[in-house]
């Protein structure tokens, strides 16, 4: 992700500002603590190597001990990483950690969730360009790891005929023709469809895929027996977990949810210092648990 360094940065900026003034005032620079990243609930972990790099960009010198990998199955209660180093640093460091580690494990788990309700069939769960802005490679990952798969990265990598470009261009079939005067082969071509006639007039111009966006289960299952294979389905626009089985179950090829990056719940994921050492002439003193997941 080319700009990861960047959104990092800023994460920690916005955070901590000019400084962290309740842990200066509390924490001497000489205190140095271990603390472990808990699951606090059964989900998709997402985002390990983000929050490595959170540590790292702030002081090189924290050691971070990942106890799975992104995609992994983890339960409540599970120890995902274990994290040394300065005590001011790492509470500085808390929120910023764990804002990527809940954002991204959210999508993940939320995505398998969809991914496990049509396991039966041969659909795929796709994801979309509803993402949060500046986050999409990230977001995109998170998908993979909850074992969906990436549509479009974004404009640039597949055509993909629109409404308003129809209504611009005068018809799918003057779309088409216009986008054929510049295509690039390598790339697919896929055109949104917004009823049967449109389907067939996609299919006319040999879209790889063919979007059924907003159509009813009946005009789904229509369209799947129009097109016999001989594009891709992707069926489109407010589908539910409620929902999604009864669509899957048609034999189209694809669904894309744009729920699953704009609308998944944060993990519940949090940190807890489990023991700090203190350097005195004596060496070092190690004490208690202390909680900071507020």
């Amino acid at each position: 992700m080319n700009n990861l360094n960047e959104l990092i940065q800023l994460a920690l900026d916005e955070d901590i500002g000019q400084n962290d003034i309740t842990t200066e005032a509390i924490v001497g620079p000489n205190i140095k603590a271990v603390a472990n990243i808990i699951s606090k609930q059964d989900l998709i972990i997402a985002g390990l190597d983000v929050a490595e790099k959170v540590l790292y960009t702030y002081n090189p010198e924290i050691d971070w001990q990942p106890k799975c990998i992104d995609g992994d199955e983890c339960e409540q209660g599970d120890i995902l990483a274990v994290i040394t180093g300065p005590a001011k640093d790492i509470l500085s460091t808390e929120r910023t950690v764990l804002n990527f580690l809940q954002h991204l494990s959210g999508i993940a788990t939320f995505t398998n969730l969809f991914v496990k309700t049509v396991e039966t069939t041969n659909v795929k769960i796709l994801d979309t360009r509803k993402t949060t802005p500046g986050m999409r490679t990230l977001e995109k990952h998170a998908v993979m790891m909850g074992d969906g798969a990436n549509h479009r990265m974004g404009l640039f990598d597949r055509y993909l005929i629109k409404e308003n470009h129809i209504a611009i261009a005068g018809s799918i079939t003057k779309a088409v023709e216009l986008i054929n005067q510049k295509r690039n082969k390598n790339l697919l071509l896929e055109i949104e469809t917004e009823n049967l006639d449109d389907v067939k007039e996609a299919l006319t111009c040999k879209a790889d895929i063919i979007m059924l966006d907003n159509m009813s289960l009946k005009d789904v299952k229509e369209a799947v027996s129009m097109v016999k294979g001989k594009a891709k389905l992707e069926v489109s626009g407010n589908i539910t977990l409620e929902s999604i089985l009864r669509y899957a179950s048609t034999g189209i090829d694809y669904i894309s949810v744009g729920a699953i990056t704009h609308s998944a719940p944060a993990a519940d994921i949090h940190m807890l210092i489990e023991s700090y050492s203190s350097s005195t002439m004596n060496g070092h003193i190690w004490s208690g648990i202390l909680r900071t997941d507020a």
